[in-house]
């Protein structure tokens, strides 16, 4: 199994920066493919960034130049840290996100975290 906790949503605006964390455990190993992605009210869930665990990364054109991704492990490697760094926030990056990895050609999701941006 996979478990995934995200933390870091908060009410900001717009033009605030935020840093979403989730740490990862379970059945993940450092080859698998991280990121997160997010679900606005009445719309379908959308990747927002990925990296992979050589470091090449991947942003939505949305999001290219604000967020930022990075990931890291612990020194056993029995937690996987993933963070979503995003600056420059607008209303329209309202959204529950979610922690996500791929491993064994499965998808993972965690709960969620919401961010919630003010005019």
């Amino acid at each position: 199994q996979v478990q995934l906790v995200e933390s870091g949503g908060a009410l900001v605006r717009t033009g605030d920066s935020l840093t979403l964390s989730c740490v990862a455990s379970g059945r993940i190993y450092n080859d698998d493919t991280m990121g997160w992605f997010r679900q606005a009210a009445g719309k379908e869930r959308e990747s927002v960034a990925t990296m992979g665990s050589g470091g090449t990364s991947w942003y939505r054109d949305s999001v290219k130049g604000r967020f930022s991704i990075a990931r890291n492990s612990s020194r056993t490697n029995i937690y996987y840290y993933v963070y979503l760094t995003m600056t420059n926030l607008r209303p329209e990056d309202t959204a529950v996100y979610y922690c996500w990895v791929y491993s064994f050609r499965s998808e993972h999701f965690g709960q969620g975290t919401q961010v919630i941006v003010s005019e």
